[in-house]
């Protein structure tokens, strides 16, 4: 099934509804994802950010008890579709999340995980991923001569540059981050947002933050989420100096949230 919308939508949502049980915590309407590009998701805590986030990759499947109602089409196809693959989905629209999770393992494991995962046998080719993935994560030079060594050596900063290599690893096209930076210390915060800044020339990113200036600073679209509903979606420029909304004005000047 083709999906309604313009040619560079990467990502199109259509009526959108989710539920707790009975509760209903989204109701989204339409919106437009566009490729390689940076979309900030900001609101108050408990709004639904990041529940939306994880319907992008079907990650509340594995909640008891919710529903999904509507579409939400991505490359021209409904991720919620009878008999699509999740595992595919999922390799194809990776996550990072709020706090750095690597894997009780080596650095060199923890990129080729996935890749193995998905079949991947092959030594060469493996070490070929692994440093391109930490390349692309700009954390290369700082781990080249301790692949072998745990993860969990690394800095906060550096685990959380190791996950996004992780995700990478399996050549996504969409990389979904959670409060990426919400745990690192600003000179560590910096790098993800130049990293991620960097990344969208290939990627198409979706990112959930608390931090306005963080916002305003790495995204080109910015949706402000209020009460599991968007008020409002635009360019980030505009919304952060000429909104339509005067919620959104009261939310981005410090009246609430």
């Amino acid at each position: 099934m083709s999906k309604p919308g313009k040619q560079n939508d990467k990502i199109y949502i259509e009526d959108l509804k989710f539920y707790y049980g009975k509760v209903k915590a989204l109701d989204i309407g339409n919106l437009k994802l566009h490729a390689h590009n940076i979309t900030a998701l900001i609101g108050p805590s408990g709004c639904g950010k990041s529940t939306f986030l994880r319907l992008l990759n079907r990650m509340n499947d594995l909640i008891d008890d919710t529903r999904v109602e509507g579409k939400v089409y991505i490359d021209g196809k409904d991720i919620y579709s009878n008999g699509l693959d999740v595992v595919s989905l999922r390799k194809n629209v990776g996550m990072v999340f709020q706090n750095p999770n690597p894997f009780p393992k080596s650095i060199f494991d923890n990129i080729a995980y996935g890749p193995r995962v998905h079949g991947l046998k092959d030594k060469n080719k493996l070490r070929e991923i692994v440093e391109e993935s930490l390349k692309q994560a700009a954390l290369w030079e700082e781990v080249k001569d301790r692949l072998f060594k745990p993860a969990l050596g690394l800095s906060g900063g550096q685990q959380q540059r190791l996950c996004i290599a992780r995700v990478l690893a399996v050549q996504p096209d969409i990389i979904l981050m959670d409060e990426p930076t919400s745990a690192l210390d600003p000179i560590a915060t910096l790098r993800i947002e130049e990293l991620v800044q960097d990344l969208k020339k290939d990627y198409t990113i979706v990112i959930v933050t608390h931090n306005l200036s963080q916002a305003a600073r790495v995204s080109d679209y910015t949706a402000f989420f209020l009460h599991g509903e968007i008020v409002e979606c635009g360019t980030t420029d505009d919304i952060f100096t000429n909104p339509r909304e005067e919620k959104t004005e009261d939310y981005i000047t410090g009246r609430f949230g």
